[in-house]
This record gives C-alpha cells, structure tokens and sequence, in this order.
C-alpha cells in the first residue's frame, strides 16, 4: 500500500475529487490574459457598466458618469455641427475604455477564481455509500446522507461525505486534495479524525460519522469560496476606497472651479475637457485595481492550498504578530507512542502495565491505544479484559484523564500528573516524592509523562515519545525574522513544554493548558493591540480558533475545528502559515505599490495638464511646461489616453502582486517610495510625451 504512491494518486485522481495542489499551482503560473477567461473578462466588463454596479467604486462611478455626460455633449454638437467634433469623439473614447478596462481587470481576477470553481463543480458526484442504521447496513446515495449518519467504508471505496471517523483506523488517499501521493492515517479519537468526501480508503475498515449534510460539504463550501463574485470588502480596502472617495470629492471640486477661472483669463473650457481633466487628476489608476487584487489575494491563497473562508482572513495575515501552535499534531509529529512504563519502589512492573490498560480502556485516543498495545505485548496471556459491570470514566481534554470503576470497587485512573494529583488528593491520598522526580526526569527528556494511580496510591509512569515534524525550527526561524513572535501551546507539565519549546526554538509556551487558557491568552494579546493567529486541529482548539484574528484548522483534524476557523489548510502542515502571511504581506503591499504608483501619476499629469492650458492666458506658467506638450488639446488627449492603458498594463502586477521580501516596515515603505513612487513620476512623463508626439503627427490635434 505505502509502497505505491503512484496508484494511490491515480485512484485519488480517479475518484473525481478535488484537483490537487500540483494543478492548482499550474493554474497559478499559468498566463494572466488566459484565452477563455479573458473573453469571459470581456463580456463581464460590458455588463459591468450598470450604474448599480459601478456605484460600488466611487472613483469609477465618476469616471462613468463623465463618460455618459461626454457621449451626450458629443451627440448634440455633431447634430448642430459645433467645431471640435474630432476632439470630443477621441476623448469619449479614452473615457469609455478607461471604465472598461477598470471592469476588465475586476473580471478577469473574477474570472480566474471562477476557472478554479468550475473545475471543482466537474469533480463533484455522487457516490454508493454503506449506511449503518440499527446495527444494519443499507447502501444508498451520498446525496441522502444526513448529519449524524454512520457509513461504513471499507478498503478500496470512497469516502461519502465529510465526518470524522467513529470507529477504526485506515489509510487514506488524499492525494487530490493535497498533491501528496503518500496516504495518511485516519483514525477514532484524538485530531486526525477528520475526513473529506471523495477521498478513498486504501486499507482496513473504518466507520465514518457524517457531519456536514449533502450540499453543504467541503465541496460544495470551497467552490463557492473561490467563486469570489460577491466579496465584501476588508477594513483596509474600505478605508482606502474612502480616501480615494474624498480625493475624487477634492478634484472634483477643484476641476468645477477651472472653467470661471477660465472665463476669468478669457479661456473658454469645454466640458469633455473638464471631463478629462478631472479623470486625469482622480486616482483612476488604483480605484480601477483595487477590487483585482483583492480577489487575487483569495487566489493566491488557494492556490498554495490554504482556504480562506474571507478576503479579511487573507489582508490580515499580513499584519499579524503573534502565532499560536497547538504541539501535539502541529509542531510534533502527533500520536505520541507510549515507549516504557517506569514503576515508583515496591511496585511490580506487570502490575503497572495491567492497571494503565484497564485504566486506558476509556481513552480512545492513540496515546490510550497505544498504552494498550504495550501493556498487551507486555503482558501477554495475562493482559486484563474489559469486564461488565465496570464504569469506564473517558477521556477528554477537561478532566485530562481517564479510567475504570470496577465491580469489586476498585478505582483505576490514569492521565496527566496534574489531573492525577487532584484525583489522588480528593481520594485521601498524596503523591509520593520519587513520583515528582520521575515526572521531572521524564519531561527533561522532551517526553511526556503520564501519572497511573490505583485509588488514592501512585503506582508510577506511563512514559510517551513524541517527535518534532522535519525542518520546523528552521520554519520558525524564518517566522521570527519576519517579526513574528511564536508560541506553542500544549496541555503536557511546563518541563515537557519547555523542553519540547527549545527544542523548536519558539518564544514561548504554555504548559497545561485547558481550551479556556488558549482563549485566554489570545484575548490578552488582543487587548494588548496585537493581531494573533492560532493553528490547530482538536476540537478543544475551536474556541481559540474563532477568537483569534487568523485562526487556521488543520485540514486533517476535526470539523468542529474546521468550522471555527478563518482559513482551512489543506495540506495540514503547520509552517503553512510562512505561506500565508507572505500572501497577506503581499496583498498589502501590491495595494500600497499601486496606490503610490497611482497618486504619482496624478502629480506628473498634473504638470502634463494645468501648464498647457493655461499658458497662453499666463506666460508665467511656461517655467511649468516641461514636458513642451504640442497643443492644449493633444497634451490633455495624451495624459487620458495615458491614464487609460496605464490600468490593462498593471493588471498582472494586481493578480500576481509584487514580490514579496521580508524587510521591515521602513525598508518597505522606503522601497515603495523608491520604484513606485518616483517609477510612477518618471513613467508618465515619458508616456505622455510619446503619446503627444505621436497625436502631433496626425496633425488632428
């Protein structure tokens, strides 16, 4: 089975689900002005133009209406045959497609995420599934699959729906969802419970409780996520589209003054000339862009396998500072083994082994499975059977422990020393010292050790291994250097904590933790001003998964944790993260680099413009005249031809975003002001003067 990775990623493939990573990364590199998509852009644009819609872009709405106000001054002067006709028709033109290229580039960023969506609806179907009902099983659709329902799923068949697993341990391909061909372990209990409809099981029998009703699986969710045609906008887009409203309010104001002082200097100004100035001097460039690389930001995401369920999930990755990782499962490889059991003086090691069993009949974790497994080869024969007649006390992340009430009386626990202590105590009893210092050798060692007690007496240690995921420290590294500060998050002793915390090389940690600790500690860094993301996969971490600023679940863990994050990350990998705060690094940064490139484009048509105008009225305006513009006409005509075919040149720069380095906010800024802002000076002086050089040749204007 795992010596095959290529027919598992064929019947991955085959099984109709989600295209893999591996796709979804080509559809990212691939062309920007795609054949199919840009024609879908065109038509978009069109329809587009409903003053409904435009009016969502203050910039743009203005620029339309100037459009219509220009097309029907133009209609009245060509019927009463007024001079300048040529000039009006070259000036409704630019104006028109300077509206229609803003659309396109909001379409064809539309469009790329619909590409992604349509090619996820060709891969949903509906498959056989096993229900067990009463102990019985019945085969019927997947569509008829209800929340709660229980499926059997046996080797070779795909999974019908999403869930988690109730009973049993599988191999499962998910190579369609990750690109990885390797399968991975889905088992009962514990965070890697969760599965995803249209995976296949490779091996073995497991049973599988539906969570998510038929047409609102993952699916289902992620196809309309990426569709991305109704997205509300982020708070940082909001304030930016509210600058840019007051800005567009200022010239426009400015612009309406232009025509009496016109009249002052005996200057008759038309109003397509007006028109075109004040679409000049607004910042067009940025309003056109600034929907593109929002939905962009989106695509991105998704294409380096994350779901981001917001646009403001994906802005705020790029502002945040802290990070929390749950350990177990993230930044180790999870599934703690138990290895040894270590019996305190006068206890007899075969005792120690049988009481952890029975004590472990009630933990369905594979930390509990496992405690099992070595008692049972330690044992042999002689391992104890669950009997009637006992209460089994389960397991969970409140009580940290768990264990058998026995018929003759008898009261076996056994969990985290803590949990035990509290346990022994209200039994009358106390921890011996040799206890404490095996707990501390244990811990010291990066293990974990669990505390066994028969009633109010210890007996000794469970002791269990757990591993660090490949590369994570240089991962953190890099975090660190990107500014974050990272903390992990566990519910072992501190000296485990702090041994596995150095071994990571995280900031900090916090040991023991409950679910209400990690939300306690994430509202504390809020309330200090800093923006948190968490990572997690258990059920125990959905509270601080919903209250953190970015709270990104483990594709592999449970639903309860899916649904309370922001983002899903299919790939289940804990540096994920580095990943997306880059993309939301990058997002911002497009937009600043835009928005600067913009507002210096205003300042060089400013001196493009306003000199040629007036310069026949005020000579002293000729110092102004730098560029030498040929006629008033030609050099308004090239600053709003300009103006237009700057927005289709900068769309692969929205979509694709400017490249991402990770340097401080100074250095940023003074890199922005550098390229973008003195590029966006430079670049309209030499485009405008090319511009008017080529109209003067026409002799039109």
């Amino acid at each position: 089975m795992m010596n095959n990775p290529k027919s598992s990623t064929t019947a991955g493939n085959q099984a109709g689900s989600l295209p893999g990573k591996t796709e979804r990364r080509r559809a990212r590199n691939a062309s920007i002005f795609e054949g199919s998509q840009v024609r879908s852009a065109i038509v978009q644009s069109f329809r587009m133009l409903n003053p409904v819609v435009m009016a969502r872009n203050p910039v743009m709405f203005i620029t339309e209406i100037g459009a219509i106000l220009t097309t029907l001054i133009t209609i009245y002067d060509a019927a009463t045959g007024r001079d300048g006709l040529i000039y009006n028709l070259a000036v409704l033109l630019v104006l028109w497609l300077t509206v229609l290229f803003s659309n396109f580039a909001e379409s064809l960023a539309e469009a790329r995420g619909k590409a992604q969506a349509d090619s996820l609806k060709k891969t949903r179907q509906s498959t056989a599934a096993n229900r067990l009902r009463d102990g019985r099983v019945t085969q019927v659709s997947s569509d008829e699959l209800q929340e709660g329902d229980l499926v059997v799923v046996n080797a070779g068949d795909l999974i019908p729906g999403d869930g988690e697993v109730a009973e049993g341990v599988a191999m499962v391909d998910e190579s369609a969802i990750t690109g990885e061909s390797a399968p991975v372990v889905r088992e009962a209990g514990g965070d890697r419970s969760g599965v995803v409809g249209g995976t296949r099981v490779i091996s073995d029998r497991i049973v599988v409780k539906i969570t998510v009703s038929a047409g609102n699986s993952f699916l289902d969710r992620m196809i309309a996520l990426v569709e991305g045609a109704v997205r509300q906008k982020t708070p940082n887009e909001l304030a930016l589209t509210v600058t840019l409203a007051g800005l567009t309010l200022a010239f426009l104001m400015v612009t309406g003054t232009l025509w009496p002082i016109g009249r002052y200097f005996g200057i008759t100004i038309s109003v397509p000339t007006l028109v075109a100035l004040l679409v000049c001097l607004i910042p067009t460039t940025i309003g056109a862009l600034l929907s593109a690389i929002g939905l962009a930001g989106m695509d991105r995401a998704l294409s380096a396998n994350v779901l981001a369920k917001s646009g403001k999930a994906v802005e705020l990755a790029g502002d945040i500072d802290t990070l929390l990782l749950d350990k177990t499962g993230t930044i180790t490889m999870g599934n703690r083994q138990a290895t040894s059991f270590l019996p305190l003086n006068g206890v007899d090691s075969r005792y120690l082994a049988r009481i952890a069993m029975e004590a472990s009949f009630g933990d369905q974790t594979p930390e509990g499975r496992s405690i099992v497994v070595l008692s049972e080869n330690i044992l042999g024969e002689d391992a104890p059977a669950e009997t009637s007649g006992s209460e089994v006390i389960a397991f969970s992340a409140q009580t940290r422990l768990s264990g058998l009430d026995l018929p003759d009386g008898r009261k076996v626990r056994k969990g985290s020393g803590d949990a035990v202590r509290n346990y022994v105590a209200d039994q009358g009893g106390t921890l011996p010292d040799e206890l404490q210092a095996i707990v501390d050798s244990v811990a010291r060692k990066g293990m974990t050790p669990l505390v066994v007690a028969d009633g109010n007496r210890a007996l000794g240690i469970v002791e269990l291994s757990d591993v660090l995921k490949p590369g994570i420290t240089d991962r953190f590294r890099r975090l660190r250097s990107m500014g974050l500060r990272v903390v992990m998050v566990t519910g072992d002793n501190p000296l485990t904590a702090a041994e596995i915390a150095k071994q990571a090389g995280v900031d900090d940690y916090i040991a023991e933790a409950k679910p209400e600790d990690k939300l306690q500690y994430i509202r504390k860094e809020q309330q200090s001003g800093r923006l948190v993301a968490m990572m997690g996969d258990g059920t125990n971490d959905a509270p601080a998964l919903a209250q953190a600023d970015i709270g990104v679940a483990m594709n592999s863990g449970t639903q309860a944790a899916k649904e309370a994050g922001n983002m899903v990350d299919l790939d289940s990998d804990p540096t994920k993260l580095i990943e997306i705060i880059e993309i939301g690094k990058q997002l911002l940064m497009t937009r600043g680099a835009l928005t600067t490139f913009s507002i210096a484009n205003d300042v060089a048509k400013y001196f493009a413009i306003i000199p040629a105008m007036f310069l026949l009225a005020i000579p002293g305006l000729r110092v102004l005249n730098i560029m030498q513009l040929s006629t008033p006409d030609s050099a308004i005509l090239s600053a709003l031809i300009f103006n237009a075919i700057i927005i289709p040149m900068l769309i692969p720069i929205a979509i694709r975003g400017v490249r991402y380095r990770p340097l401080g906010a100074e250095a940023l800024l003074r890199n922005n002001l550098l390229v973008y802002g003195v590029g966006g000076v430079l670049v309209p002086f030499v485009g405008i003067k090319l511009i008017d050089m080529m109209l003067s040749i026409t002799g039109l204007f």
